[in-house]
C-alpha cells in the first residue's frame, strides 16, 4: 500500500479508514481493543470518530467512542502509528460551529482521546448561523495552539464548501483540506455532480462515509426478509432493494468472483480507485471483518472491472 496525502495537510494515510461510530455501540471497550489492534497491524492508520458517537444508543451521552479510542491509545502505545480524526457540531452538548463551541468541544475531545493534538478536526455539518470567517478563525486558533493539525468539512454542499475555501484564501485562514461526504456505489449522484469537480480542482482529500451503504454493498441484504438480520442497519438499507441496487450487487458478485474476493472488498476497492478519493471509511465489529476489509486496500481492479461497476451503478 502506498500512503496518500490528505489534501495539502501534510498528513499521510493508507487508503482505508476505520469508522469509529461502532465503539460504544456495536462494540464495548473490551471488544474494541483487538479490533483496533488488528486495524493497525494490517498496516492501516486513519481512525475516524466524532464527539457525538454514539449518543444515539440508549444510556449513552456521546463521547464514548473517543473515550474508548483514548484508552486504547494509552494501553497500546500506538499514538505514533495512527492519524486520529474527530468532529464537532452535531452533538447536542456541543452544538454548532461558534468559536466558543469549537474551542470547548476540541478541549473535550482532546481530554477523552488523551492526546495533545487532534490530527484532523472536522466540522461535522455546516452551521450557516455562524459567519465562515468566525468558524475558520476558531480553527486557526486551535492550529496555532498546537491542538489541531488540519481541518476538514463533512456534510457541506458544494456551494458552501467553495465559499469556505474562498474565505480561507481571502483572509489567510486555514482551509478545509479534507471533505467527508456520503459516497458509495449506490449513492453517487450528489457527490459526483457538484462536489467531485470542486475537490479535484482544489486538491482536497476525500474520505467518504457510508462506503458500504450501511452494509448493503456487503451483499448481506438481498431481499426484504434479509432486513431482519440487523435491527440497527436493516431499515437503512431497505431503500436500496430495487432494480438498480440489486444490479449493483450482481456486478459486485461478478467482479468479486474474478478476484476471489468478497462484494465488500470490491465495493471498497472501487472507491479507493476513484480519482480524488483518499480513503473510504468502513467499520468492522470483529478482527475477521477488519482483515477482510483491509484486503480491499491491496486489490487492483482492472479497467473492465471498473467499467462494469460504473455501468451497474450509473
Amino acid at each position: 500500500m502506498k500512503p496518500r496525502e490528505l489534501g495539502r495537510s501534510g498528513l499521510k494515510v493508507q487508503p482505508l479508514a476505520f469508522g469509529g461510530n461502532v465503539f460504544g455501540w456495536s462494540l464495548d471497550e473490551a471488544a474494541s481493543f483487538p479490533v483496533l489492534d488488528a486495524f493497525v497491524d494490517a498496516g492501516l492508520n486513519l481512525i475516524d470518530t466524532a464527539d457525538v458517537y454514539p449518543a444515539w444508543v440508549p444510556g449513552n451521552e456521546g463521547g464514548e467512542s473517543e473515550t474508548i479510542i483514548g484508552r486504547w491509545l494509552a494501553r497500546s502505545g500506538r499514538r505514533g502509528d495512527v492519524v486520529v480524526a474527530t468532529k464537532v457540531a452535531k452533538w447536542a452538548h456541543r452544538k454548532g460551529l461558534s468559536p466558543a463551541n469549537i474551542q470547548a468541544a476540541a478541549e473535550d475531545s482532546l481530554r477523552r482521546l488523551g492526546v495533545e493534538t487532534i490530527d484532523l478536526y472536522f466540522a461535522h455539518e455546516d452551521d450557516p448561523s455562524v459567519p465562515l470567517e468566525d468558524t475558520l478563525g476558531a480553527f486557526a486558533r486551535l492550529i496555532e495552539q498546537g491542538k489541531v493539525r488540519a481541518i476538514g468539512a463533512s456534510n457541506y454542499s458544494a456551494t458552501r464548501l467553495a465559499r469556505a475555501l474562498d474565505v480561507s484564501a481571502k483572509h489567510g485562514l486555514p482551509r478545509y483540506e479534507v471533505l467527508q461526504p456520503e459516497y458509495n456505489l449506490v449513492a453517487r449522484r450528489d457527490y459526483e455532480a457538484s462536489l467531485e469537480p470542486l475537490v479535484r480542482r482544489e486538491g482536497l482529500g476525500v474520505v467518504p462515509y457510508y462506503a458500504l451503504a450501511s452494509g448493503f454493498l456487503s451483499g448481506k441484504y438481498r431481499s426484504e426478509a434479509d432486513l431482519g438480520k440487523s435491527a440497527a442497519r436493516g431499515g437503512a438499507v431497505k431503500k436500496y432493494l430495487d432494480a438498480r441496487g440489486l444490479g449493483v450487487l450482481a456486478a459486485l458478485d461478478e467482479v468479486a468472483a474474478r478476484h476471489g474476493a468478497t462484494p465488500a472488498q470490491i465495493a471498497l476497492a472501487w472507491l479507493i480507485a476513484r480519482p480524488g478519493v483518499t480513503a473510504p471509511i468502513a467499520s468492522a465489529t470483529s478482527v475477521a471483518q477488519v482483515r477482510e476489509l483491509a484486503a480491499a486496500a491491496r486489490l487492483a481492479l482492472s479497467p473492465d472491472d471498473v467499467a462494469r461497476l460504473d455501468a451497474a451503478s450509473a
